[in-house]
């Protein structure tokens, strides 16, 4: 079962295909998750990467595109996989597409979780991040035990760049303008899903698996 999330920031797709990944035993594949660590380690990637992450623009295809293919090609993803922030170009999903092709497989589901640009907004302003560990939390929906500080490891919780209002406007653009054609591509391969995701998590969650066949 191999699985695209798709979704502006903060829609919440990659909540849901982490519990996708847990029901159906698939690995998560987030290029967010790979960068996040490339940057704390101080990767010559991840200093590209952090570039781009802190004005809200999308990594270049070449620095997401090599690294994602390696890793769907691991033993783990032998069942399938699920897909979180890739592919987020029409140029990212053609080299998908043809690399897939080349083993005689192909994507199964395209998912895309619908959230208008205000209710994101909102929603990634309450977001915090934990310093140490990467952890994340919401103020309102998943608040810390302890105010401003992370229940995993102890360490300061921060509004990350990135979720910040001006920011998000600034990637809800960019999303609007490069990854929406993405939506029509996997529409004419008879793959992609719509579904609301104002709803409640859980709701969110079962309307996906009736999509997937629970």
């Amino acid at each position: 079962m191999k699985i695209i999330m798709l979704g502006a920031p903060g829609a919440g797709k990659g909540t849901q295909a982490k519990l996708i990944a847990d029901k159906y035993s698939v690995p998560h594949i987030s290029t967010g998750d790979i960068f996040r660590a490339n940057i704390k380690e101080g990767t010559e990637l991840g200093k590209k990467a952090k570039e781009y992450m802190d004005k809200g623009a999308l990594v270049p295809d070449e620095l997401t595109c090599d690294l994602v293919m390696d890793r769907i090609s691991q033993d783990d993803c032998v069942n399938g996989f699920v897909l979180d922030g890739f592919p987020r170009t029409i140029p990212q999903a053609e080299s998908l597409s043809a690399a897939l092709e080349k083993e005689g497989k192909s994507m199964d589901f395209a998912i895309d979780i619908e959230v208008p640009d205000e209710n994101i907004i909102n929603r990634m302003g309450g977001r915090r991040a934990c310093k140490g560990c990467g952890a994340t939390y919401h103020i309102v929906n998943i608040p810390p035990k302890k105010e401003g500080i992370c229940d995993r490891c102890g360490e300061e919780l921060v509004l990350r760049d990135d979720d910040k209002p001006e920011t998000v406007k600034n990637r809800l653009s960019v999303y609007h303008d490069q990854t929406q054609p993405l939506i029509d591509y996997y529409n004419k391969k008879n793959i992609l899903h719509e579904v609301d995701g104002t709803m409640e998590m859980n709701d969110v969650f079962n309307a996906i698996t009736a999509i997937l066949g629970a």
